[in-house]
């Protein structure tokens, strides 16, 4: 379960990522009284990876500096993905949890991806996640993995510079922490219960199968 902080230039992502920043972006008029979950914690401005009328929603709280996030990511989504999402049986949606600001810098690399390419942009910055965690320029790694999917520099520039996008990801954070008590990294929402750490597939159709006995 990750606690590391790692300091990256950029006073808004390290301000966010130590916890002092939010109180002031979200005085500022940033929260909208239209953020509001429905009845299965899902925003409308969620991304959905699968069926989004799928029975059984999988809300994913994880780090992109997260170890135990990345071998989620590696060795149990891909057959979770192929028994459940891709047969319509469930829906993920990925909500970043960041609790350093190389992690929040890259999660709003991430939400720079559009489209179905997000979700794989996020797989690629966990297989890769070792690589660019520890190069002598983070961000720069970032960079050149997001122009491999398509987002140039001044996009990326202006995506880890969106003041508005920061806000979000500490709302959803925040959300996460109230509503559901997340306070590491991976947790799982699975039909409104909560699955702590990455447990393995057994485990998590486990949870799965029980879920969609009970919707």
């Amino acid at each position: 379960m990750e606690r590391r902080h790692i300091l990256i230039s950029g006073a808004a992502v390290a301000l966010l990522a130590a916890g002092g920043g939010f109180g002031l972006l979200w005085r500022n008029g940033q929260a909208e009284d239209s953020f509001k979950a429905d009845e299965k914690g899902v925003f409308e401005s969620d991304r959905i990876l699968g069926d989004p009328d799928a029975p059984i929603t999988i809300i994913e709280y994880s780090s992109l500096t997260c170890p135990h996030c990345a071998a989620f990511h590696a060795d149990t989504l891909p057959e979770i993905k192929k028994k459940w999402i891709e047969e319509g049986k469930a829906r993920l949606i990925y909500r970043h949890f960041p609790f350093d600001a190389l992690g929040t810098y890259a999660a709003l690399a991430a939400n720079c991806v559009e489209g179905d390419r997000h979700f794989g942009f996020i797989d690629i910055l966990f297989r890769n996640q070792a690589r660019w965690t520890r190069a002598q320029d983070p961000r720069a790694a970032i960079s050149q993995m997001a122009a491999l999917a398509g987002i140039d520099k001044a996009s990326l520039e202006a995506c880890v510079q969106d003041e508005a996008a920061l806000v979000k990801i500490q709302k959803l954070r925040q959300y996460g922490s109230e509503e559901y008590g997340i306070n590491s990294t991976p947790s799982f929402i699975i039909n409104g219960k909560k699955l702590v750490g990455n447990q393995g597939l057994e485990k998590f159709e486990q949870a799965l199968q029980d879920a969609g006995s009970q919707s």
